[in-house]
Formats: structure tokens, sequence, C-alpha cells
């Protein structure tokens, strides 16, 4: 199981020296050798163990914010920086229809637009707070090129540019400051071949712009290289220079060591990337991390790096059983976008507690992305969310922080659906699934929904004489609440199941927990 995105249009001339590509190759230190207990090898590297403050967080919370943001395109933005040089694409055409022709107004033109004037990392930090979230950071590079932090190396970021300012450190300060991990994300392989450079009648094609946009590369490179292919069946002329996966190190490493987060995220297609240059980067993080007494998370997508490595990572996507080691779930607060569109399709609070609740069960826990104006607010309705979810963490939150799984994860009638991306087909739960978590000698059962009023739900996972994998019985029940609620509670337990009648509505009926615990 180990093995699984004409207005203001940038003064070019006088920003010319910023955009030459750089020459010299990367600098970057490694460890002190008396610092370092992890070595650039794989069988060194599986020497890492997740930290409990993670197994203990279960949410947390990023975000997709930059000049991808910027366009009002309604639609997928973050994946506008590359569509919208797409011949026939409808983000082309949209584009044209808005901006012009992409002589007149390329990708680089939206980074003045992105002035960020009314960002403020305290307020952000004070929403992720207020969601329940037990970590926060932003994106630190998206596929686009360009840099959230005052990058020392790479001219195209935040700092020189746009807003002119430390988003990452910022944001790093503010969260920090609320007891929060800090953490960023990094998506900036997908820079190889993003851009059509190689291609005629376009900014992306100019050398002047080549740090922002790449090398030149055929046509079919970004599609050859994309094949979702082990990193050896990839073809080599399809994958890029040594040059590329060096300033994509730099990066990471920059970060790292400004910084300090506790977790670092990485999107899939690092198979691009060359394994001296990964297992240099997770050595790297891993000892500096060490060296200041740190104890920290880095995520993987399957086959991207070795397993044991780090910490398994599903993008929309969930374990259909319980999973042995921890492991994350990266989703979106929207269906249709992971960065700002005008056409926001937002999913509801229950169905985003329903599948923290389900994810936790298995031993997973969730990374939720909220996707923030470009002017630098989070809209009302990804606030409201955020703060509804974290009014169900105050009441029901013992179930879920510093939990671990039971025998099962729950029984019900509902079948998840597996695979990448595949909660994008998934409809959701209904109140006949119930899910279970532990925590000391307690075991909580979450019922997804509210079934009503004197309604009777009966759990056959309870009876005591329920079949286990260990070969014990469930053992007697002796005592239940429900979380959020003073009434007396009407269950029985039989050796089949246990049964329960439902009081009350509580306040916070999008789940309901029930707490239970054993005469053994």
């Amino acid at each position: 199981m180990h093995r699984l995105i004409r207005t203001l249009v940038l003064t070019v001339a006088s920003l010319l020296p910023l955009f030459e590509a750089s020459s010299t190759e990367p600098s970057i230190q490694d460890s002190p050798a008396n610092s370092a207990p992890f070595e650039t090898t794989w069988s060194s590297l599986q020497k890492y163990e997740c930290p409990q403050w993670f197994r203990d967080a279960k949410f947390g919370i990023y975000t997709h914010w930059g000049p991808y943001s910027v366009p009002t395109y309604p639609g997928n933005t973050d994946w506008y920086s590359r569509n919208m040089y797409l011949p026939g694409n409808e983000a082309r055409l949209f584009h044209e229809k808005t901006y012009g022709s992409l002589t007149q107004f390329g990708y680089k033109d939206f980074v003045p637009m992105f002035t960020a004037k009314k960002f403020d990392a305290e307020a952000w930090a004070e929403v992720f707070a207020q969601s329940g979230a037990r970590f926060a950071g932003p994106v630190a590079e998206h596929a686009d090129g360009f840099s959230m932090w005052p990058s020392e190396r790479f001219p195209w970021n935040a700092g020189s540019m746009g807003p002119q300012r430390d988003i990452v450190g910022e944001l790093q300060t503010a969260i920090r400051g609320r007891g929060m991990k800090f953490m960023t994300s990094f998506h900036h392989q997908w820079k190889w071949a993003w851009y059509p450079t190689g291609r005629p009648g376009s900014d992306a094609g100019d050398p002047r712009y080549a740090s922002l946009y790449g090398p030149p590369t055929k046509q079919d490179t970004f599609q050859r290289s994309n094949a979702h292919l082990l990193r050896n069946e990839l073809p080599a002329d399809a994958l890029p220079p040594e040059s590329f996966a060096d300033d994509w190190l730099a990066k990471v490493i920059e970060v790292v060591d400004r910084y300090e987060p506790d977790l670092l995220w990485f999107d899939n297609r690092m198979n691009v990337i060359p394994e001296t240059h990964l297992r240099r980067m997770v050595s790297h993080f891993y000892n500096v991390s060490a060296a200041s007494d740190r104890e920290v998370v880095l995520t993987y997508k399957f086959h991207d790096l070795e397993p044991g490595t780090a910490v398994l990572d599903l993008e929309r996507s969930r374990m259909p059983e319980i999973y042995p080691e921890p492991w994350l779930c990266d989703t979106s607060i929207a269906e249709n976008s992971w960065s700002y569109s005008p056409t926001l399709e937002y999913y509801s609070t229950q169905r985003l507690l329903h599948d923290l609740i389900d994810i936790v069960s298995k031993n997973g826990c969730v990374l939720l992305n909220v996707a923030p104006h470009p002017d630098g607010t989070i809209p009302i309705e990804q606030q409201t969310r955020l703060r509804e979810i974290g009014s169900w963490l105050k009441v029901n939150g013992e179930a879920i922080y510093a939990t671990r799984p039971w025998r099962v994860f729950g029984e019900g009638p509902t079948q998840t659906v597996n695979g990448h991306l595949a909660d994008l087909r998934f409809d959701g739960f209904s109140d006949k699934d119930i899910r279970f978590t532990t925590k000391g000698n307690v075991l909580y059962a979450s019922v997804l929904g509210w079934p009503g009023e004197g309604e009777t739900i009966m759990i056959e996972s309870l009876g005591k004489n329920a079949p286990s994998t260990d070969g014990k019985p469930v053992g007697t029940i002796t005592a239940v609440t429900m979380l959020g609620s003073n009434e007396t509670l009407q269950h029985e337990q039989t050796d089949t199941h246990w049964s329960v009648v439902m009081p009350a509505k509580p306040v916070h009926a999008e789940a309901i927990v029930f707490k239970i615990r054993f005469a053994d």
C-alpha cells in the first residue's frame, strides 16, 4: 500500500534587467555534518518518522493566490496562465476578448495588476484560527513561476513586483502568532513546458522573459512529460535540463532556510525532477529542521518519492479503508477552481465536515484550500464556511483532534469513490453513514447528518459480539452522551447491534457525535 493556476500593462523597458535568465549555478549549502542525521539516500531518508503534532492536528488550510487570481475568467483560473496560450482553448478566447492579443498582453502583464492592496495576513490567520485549523500557509509558488516571497535569486517575485511585499513571511508571522504550525506548498515543477515558449505569436517565447516563462521547448513537450509515468519511463528528450532542476531546488531551499516551515507540501509531477535533486531537497529540509529541534512534515504524491520517506498525500481523494500510516488529503472549498474565480462553485459546510470526519476515521488529515480574491480579501462565502467548521469543531473537536482509528473506520450504505480527483465524482454521505474515532478508552461514533428527533439509529459494529479483526468482542457499553447535548439518551446494546434514539436537534446538526464508554 505504501507504493500509491490591458488596463495595467507592465512597464517592460524599465524592468528588463530583472527578467534576464540567470546563467549561474545555484549555490545551495548542504547541512552541516554535525546536524545532519539524514544522508542523501532513500534508505537514510526512510528513517523519517511522522511527528505526533501532525497525527494530532487533523485539519489545515492553505491558499491558492497569485497573479493567476487576477483574470476575471469564469472557470479554472489556476491553469489560466497556461490555457491562455493554447489555440482554441476557452481561456484563450476569453483572454483575447477581454485583454487583447498575446502580443499585446501576456501573463507577465497580470503581475502589476496583482497589487494585493487589501491583503492582511493577520485577518487571514484569524479566520484560519476560527476554522479550527491547526496548520496553515500559502502556496509559495504555483506553476506560473511567480514566487510569493522576495527571492534573492529569482526576479519574478512578490517582493519586487505586484504586491511588493513578503507574502510568505507575513503569513508565517501571523499564523505562528496564533499557535498554528506554518506550511508552504510548491507546484513549480509544473513550470517545465507550462508555457508554449517554442510557439511564435506571444510573449512566452521572448528570451527577455525567459526567467518567467522558462527555456524554449517543443510544442508537445508538456504532454510528453506529463504522461503520469514513472520517472525512468519518461522520454529523455521530454525532461528539463539540469538548470531547471537546479532552480527548482534553489527555490525550495530558499524558503526552507528563510521561513523554517513545519510542513512542506508538494504537488505531483515531481517525476520530471532528477532523483538527486529530490533526495537533496528532502535531506536538507529534514536536517536543518533537526538542527533546530523542529519536527516537520513533507508530503508527496504516489511515485514522486520513495515510500517511507515522507507523508503520502491524495488530491481530492481518500483511502477506502484505514491506512496504517498517517496520510493527507488535499481538497478545496470550491469544486471548479483552486484559485479565485467569479463563478466559484462552493461545497457546503456539511460536505466539508463529512469529508473531514471520514478522512480522520481512516488515519488521515485534511488540507483545505481557500481561494482569496485578487485584492487580498477572503470572500465572505469562504469565511462563513470556515467559521461554521470551527463552530462545529468547538463542540465536537474532541472526536477529531488527537484521535486514532478504531478497529473499523465506520459503516453505512455510502460507497466512496477512490482514485486521483475522485471526490469530484462523489455526491456525499447520508445520515445513515457512521464513522468511528478513538482517544484513550473513549470511542466516538459520528453520524454524518441528522436523522431527526425521535428517530432510532442502529450500529452493527457496536453489538456486544460484533466481529472484529482481532477476535475480541466489542464489550459492554456503559455510558453514552451526545456532544453538545445535556439530554439523557435512550440506548440499548444487544449482541448484534447498538441502538440510540435521537434527542432534540442540536445546534450543530451537520454531524452529531456520540461519546461512548465501555465497561472494559
